[in-house]
């Protein structure tokens, strides 16, 4: 189809070019003349294309058309007129004059929101639903014919840049090439505005935004966000006009501390935090504003209001002037109508726009890939001189990164005080959950609440994951030296272990963990863990390949291994620390980003991590911790189509309904560490007291709350009684209690309905006919206490026999003296293959049964001995893919081949 472009901007040269790569012939741009010697973005790309471009001021006088402009149009012989972004009245003559008219974008649900300032009023009206319309143009001002509508939701702190860039620009372009598509397809409908509902409201200026202080903090919220970039809701401070940017609502009740700050008209004071500027509605609820502009255009962080600026000047070296006179050539090729770029050089003033934010932003990172500037920087450092002094002080270290703020709940615990975030981790801020929707995690040795946590909901997995592919694909992470990757990575695991008490203390709570457990292996190993992978960073590579040459040219092949992108990591809740490490370490070497969904039970020693992630330098985006539901979470992670791998540990029946929801959204790549029944076998020339002691381990470790749990005991009849017997002599050693103590062995089960499985499971046992030996209740004392549990006689066809109990129940079976192919054959007969193992002193019958075990993993002689360096992951219904040792960075890497012919 031949198309006219009318309008302007960065959407209408995507719009442009998406037209012209399905196959349209753009007969002719007309858009806006050049600003200070800068032409427009649409403009720019059809040059670059010699598509003809005409650059009317305007197209009527006086309410009439101008002929010459409007034969101009014609002659170019359009057949369809798309204005993706228009400023300029349009006469009649052109929307109508095409075959099949004018089609024109609109970013608003219309009839809702007519008008130039759209997007402004549906934040101030606290619409929960946007969108925008491909409209047919008429006489009206946004009243034609709907031809397409997409809508989104509206989060509660969306700003019109946020909304912007989220959804109503890469949306709009596409559902505007849309709308062209079903013209061309003749299928374009053309459904008439309804009047009800329809409403205009006037452009947002300056003059109008200034803030009406008689409100409640949500409409305060709403105007400030609504006005958020252009044109800026301000009110008056000092007797200066101070705008306001980056509002968020508080959810919190807690009393603010902070220095306070007279505001014009405003029902009480603001309080200047260190988190920003508090502000209060007339309903006494808050808010709080980021960032502050003043009427001479510096923007400051509105925590640093009271903060006199620094007076003293950075002394350039050598190195710096030379970087600085770059950076002066840089402003001068940007603010080409400055005949010269002087210290007190405006940019802002001078005539930037947000465009060129973002190119001087990427041309310094060209130069110094070490200083890396948000665009807010920036606008807070607007004059050239301002502007090297930032850059400078980056370079050198000194540019004092924003503290991170922290709300804790501290405990007095274990002779220490503990400190406990309890809000979702996103983009590198502690924040709460959309609608501030909390759940108590609880404290399973007396069933006592610990906290109260954010809940997270859909729209926070949203912009987790967008936080996580922004940090991946533009932000320093990304473009890192994998060597400087490592050196985070090391001093992650340094402040891990200066935390490690707390850690394990929070562990404990949490999870019902005993705490020399905890100390050692749930928080020891992933120490461990972050070390050995940080360790690979800069050990990632491929190899070249010969292939057969192309004669006479010759040919070289090589291979890369690359970041996947964005991951999703789902963890259980046994081993909320290290299963966070055994995952999350190898992704991060690998160079990804991740999003990372705790157990919903045990999700504090996770928010305890981002924050030492945080203070270890890790950059914003990189860690995103999402305590919430699996239905809920979970589901959108799986399905989410800017996540490209998924990491699960859980139950068989999950990681299936993973698997097909990964496969369905985009084909992800997923790695599985699933359910268990892990067989011991026990023969009659084994070590006695190591087997007792080592099977008791196998079972009872972590009060077998653990994955690689030995799910059936086959021992030799000779020696079964005699077995039995002594593991029923040390259980009765055990001690039950608090994990606290040091002196107890065995701690509380992870939740009430994890208890309340076990003691279905044992009710099962015994009535298919196994022997219950001891245990098989619930402990008589505040708290989630199981008994230490051994049945005999278990039958293989019986339910204990097949299914994994989880939990400290030790499932004994006989076989005959010497039937090894028997007894394998058992061993073997289950769906699971995650881990096994045997104790023998006949080296060569240990080999044997090794090789015939169909597991993952196989202890010989030993059981629970994994390390950060071995594999570890099994076979058939317990998934695939490994943690651990090299062959985990596998599962968080692609390969890519590249050939070159010279």
């Amino acid at each position: 189809m031949k198309i006219a472009v009318i309008g302007q901007s960065m959407f209408g040269q995507e719009v442009y070019k998406e037209l012209r790569k399905n196959g349209h012939t753009i007969v002719g741009v007309f858009t806006i003349p050049d600003t200070d010697g800068k032409a427009d973005p649409l403009a720019m790309e059809a040059e670059k294309d010699n598509v003809a471009v005409f650059k009317f001021p305007r197209w009527r006088v006086r309410g009439q058309a101008i002929p010459e402009v409007v034969a101009q149009y014609k002659s170019t012989g359009a057949e369809l007129n798309v204005l993706p972004f228009c400023s300029q009245f349009i006469p009649m003559e052109v929307i109508n004059h095409p075959k099949h008219r004018s089609i024109i974008y609109h970013p608003s649900l219309l009839p809702r929101h007519r008008g130039a300032s759209s997007i402004n009023w549906t934040l101030i009206h606290g619409d929960t639903k946007a969108g925008f319309t491909v409209f047919w143009a008429d006489d009206g001002l946004d009243t034609g014919p709907i031809l397409l509508q997409r809508e989104c939701g509206v989060e509660p702190n969306d700003t019109v840049n946020t909304i912007y860039k989220r959804f109503l620009f890469p949306e709009g372009v596409k559902g505007t090439v849309e709308a062209v598509k079903l013209i061309g397809a003749g299928k374009a409908p053309r459904i008439t505005q309804p009047q009800e509902g329809a409403t205009y409201e006037c452009i947002q200026r300056k003059e109008n935004a200034k803030i009406d202080w008689s409100q409640p903090a949500e409409a305060l919220h709403n105007w400030i966000r609504g006005n958020d970039k252009v044109p800026g809701a301000w009110a008056e401070v000092d007797g200066q006009k101070v705008t306001f940017y980056g509002s968020t609502l508080v959810n919190s009740s807690t009393a603010v501390t902070g220095q306070p700050l007279e505001i014009s008209g405003a029902s009480q004071p603001g309080i200047v935090t260190k988190r920003g500027l508090m502000l209060f509605g007339n309903d006494g609820k808050m808010l709080l504003v980021k960032n502050l502009q003043f009427e001479d255009g510096k923007m400051i962080p509105a925590a640093q209001y009271f903060c006199s600026r620094s007076s003293t000047v950075v002394e350039l070296t050598e190195e710096e002037k030379t970087f600085a006179k770059e950076m002066k050539a840089v402003w001068q090729s940007i603010l080409t109508n400055v005949s010269q770029i002087d210290d007190s050089t405006d940019f802002f003033k001078s005539g930037a726009a947000s465009m060129d934010v973002v190119r001087l932003v990427e041309e310094v990172k060209l130069r110094v890939g070490s200083c890396q500037l948000q665009n807010e920087e920036v606008y807070m450092n607007t004059t050239f001189h301002d502007f090297i002094q930032l850059c400078v002080r980056k370079l050198r270290g000194e540019d004092n990164e924003e503290e991170l703020q922290v709300e804790y709940v501290e405990k007095n615990i274990n002779k220490m005080t503990i400190k406990i975030p309890h809000q979702l981790f996103i983009n590198g801020e502690f924040v709460d959950a959309v609608g501030g929707q909390t759940y108590e995690s609880i404290n399973p040795t007396d069933g006592t609440a610990i906290c109260d946590v954010s809940l997270a909901q859909i729209s926070d997995v949203d912009k987790a994951v967008a936080a996580a592919k922004e940090a991946f694909e533009d932000g320093e992470w990304g473009k890192m030296n994998p060597r400087d990757r490592g050196r985070l990575l090391y001093k992650l695991a340094d402040l891990m272990e200066q935390h490690q008490e707390e850690l394990a203390t929070i562990e404990v709570v949490d999870s019902g963990a005993v705490y020399t457990l905890a100390l050692k292996t749930h928080v020891g190993m992933s120490i461990q863990t972050f070390r050995y992978f940080a360790g690979w960073c800069d050990k990632i590579q491929g190899s070249t390949i010969p292939i057969n040459q192309a004669r006479p040219n010759r040919n070289l092949t090589f291979t890369k291994r690359e970041p996947i992108g964005v991951c999703a990591i789902v963890i259980p809740w046994n081993y909320p620390l290290m299963m966070l490490a055994w995952k999350t370490a190898a992704c991060l070497a690998a160079g990804n980003t991740v999003v990372l969904k705790p157990a919903q039970v045990t999700p504090l020693t996770a928010l305890k991590f981002a924050e030492l992630a945080a203070r270890a330098g890790l950059p914003k985006g990189v860690i995103n911790i999402l305590p919430g539901s699996g239905a809920l979470v979970g589901q959108r992670l799986s399905d989410h189509p800017d996540i490209r791998k998924m990491g699960f540990t859980g139950s068989t029946e999950i990681g299936k309904h993973i698997m097909k929801s990964c496969a369905v959204s985009n084909v992800k790549k997923v790695s599985l560490e699933l359910g268990g029944k892990s067989p011991l076998i026990i023969f009659s020339d084994c070590e006695m007291d190591k087997a007792v002691r080592m099977g008791m381990s196998s079972v009872f470790f972590n009060k077998g709350e653990n994955c690689i749990a030995a799910g059936r005991l086959f021992v030799e009849d000779s020696i079964h009684d005699q077995f039995v017997k002594k593991v029923v002599e040390e259980i009765k050693k055990m001690k039950i209690g608090d994990p606290l103590d040091r002196s107890t062995d065995h701690g509380p089960q992870n939740h009430k309905a994890h208890l309340d499985k076990l003691i279905e499971y044992c009710q099962i046992g015994v009535k298919e006919g196994a022997n219950l030996i001891c245990g098989g209740q619930q402990v008589q004392r505040p708290g989630f206490f199981f008994e230490p549990t051994v049945f005999t006689n278990v039958q293989d066809h019986m339910y204990i026999a097949k299914e994994e109990s989880f939990g400290p129940v030790m499932i004994i079976s006989m076989f005959k003296s010497g039937d090894v192919e028997d007894v394998l054959q058992r061993a073997n007969a289950t769906e699971y293959g995650l881990a096994s193992g045997v104790f023998t002193q006949n080296i060569s019958k240990a080999l044997y049964i090794s090789e015939r075990l169909n597991a993952g993993t196989v202890f010989v002689n030993t059981y629970n001995k994994t390390d950060v360096a071995s594999p570890f992951g099994g076979f058939k219904q317990s998934g695939f893919g490994k943690d651990l040792g090299q062959e985990a960075l596998n599962e968080y890497l692609k390969t890519k081949t590249v050939t070159i012919e010279y």
